[in-house]
């Protein structure tokens, strides 16, 4: 039986085993975008090295990352966990592009996929970094996975058809290239070099490797009945995912705008939302305590090891 919260889910199945069987097959076009990256991060990186350049590769790896894929890509567009303009959504969903994961829509589509596999009872080792580290790497970085009965997804029409984000899905790959001229103008290959291979390697590589470690290892303070996979969070790199390494607070409260919920648990895209509420650009942030109650929500007693009901979120 699935659980209630899937009812109004953007993906749904006609086949108990809609997420279990298939097969991975290797992605051409995505496999060569991150080796073309990687070798002139690696290879042009150190020849054309600089602390200008440097600089550049932190500062923009920080842009992409907080208000890209945290903010725009993944508590707004995935989730709408809060309100803004629609010029700001679109600032920062393309702020979310030049990440490098993909375009808005398919990162969207294979976020529900994901979602909704590593909610059931079993899915496949694909959808839940199941496979052995290396392996899950060459997966995720290099391949695609090809379902026998894949879930329908309905993305609803004011995305879909959204004439920005249909660009955008279009030409993602090519979004770099307006960058890539702006930075050789301004510094030459060493900043093409640290500003956009450098950045966008380490973009998807991060992402990759957060992912394995928040569905593997870690501290979980809660437990989702029924479901494959227990998301987990990763403490020391609360600064460098922007908050989005708190993956078990997640898994339990998809819906949040915050993903810090305990003391300590620090969240970039949080304090980023908080500023700018008080500047009046986004609105009504969603917190646990706005989302309906989950039966299958368990909150887990670090001291004595056994689970207690947690349908409603901590307290603040």
């Amino acid at each position: 039986m699935l659980a209630a919260s899937l009812d109004g889910h953007r993906a749904s199945a006609s086949h108990a085993d809609s997420v279990l069987n298939g097969s991975v097959r290797y992605a051409p076009l995505t496999s060569l975008w991150l080796m073309a990256m990687l070798a002139g991060a690696i290879l042009g990186g150190p020849l054309y090295f600089s602390w200008t350049a440097l600089a550049l590769f932190i500062i923009s790896t920080a842009i992409v990352l907080l208000f890209g894929h945290s903010l725009g890509s993944h508590r707004k567009l995935i989730h709408d966990s809060y309100q803004c303009p629609r010029w700001l959504e679109y600032v920062l969903v393309y702020l979310g592009v030049l990440v490098g994961l993909s375009g808005p829509l398919g990162l969207l589509r294979q976020h529900e996929l994901r979602d909704y596999a590593q909610r059931l009872p079993a899915c496949h080792p694909y959808l839940r970094h199941g496979a052995r580290f290396w392996r899950d790497a060459w997966w995720q970085l290099h391949c695609c996975l090809d379902l026998d009965h894949p879930p329908r997804i309905a993305i609803e029409p004011r995305l879909a058809h959204d004439r920005f984000y249909r660009f955008l899905e279009a030409t993602w790959m090519l979004q770099q290239l307006p960058w890539a001229a702006l930075c050789f103008l301004c510094g030459g290959w060493g900043f093409v070099c640290w500003g956009v291979c450098a950045r966008v390697s380490a973009g998807v590589l991060g992402h990759w490797l957060v992912g394995y470690f928040a569905h593997n290892h870690g501290q979980r303070h809660y437990h989702v009945d029924g479901a494959a996979v227990q998301g987990h969070n990763i403490r020391l790199t609360s600064l460098l995912t922007m908050g989005e390494c708190w993956h078990n607070n997640h898994h339990a409260y998809p819906g949040s705008a915050r993903l810090g919920l305990q003391p300590g648990e620090w969240d970039p895209g949080w304090w980023a939302l908080l500023l700018l509420q008080r500047m009046g650009l986004v609105s009504s942030l969603r917190l646990p305590h706005d989302l309906a109650a989950r039966p299958e929500l368990r909150r887990l007693d670090d001291l004595g090891g056994h689970q207690a009901q947690a349908s409603s979120p901590p307290a603040r």
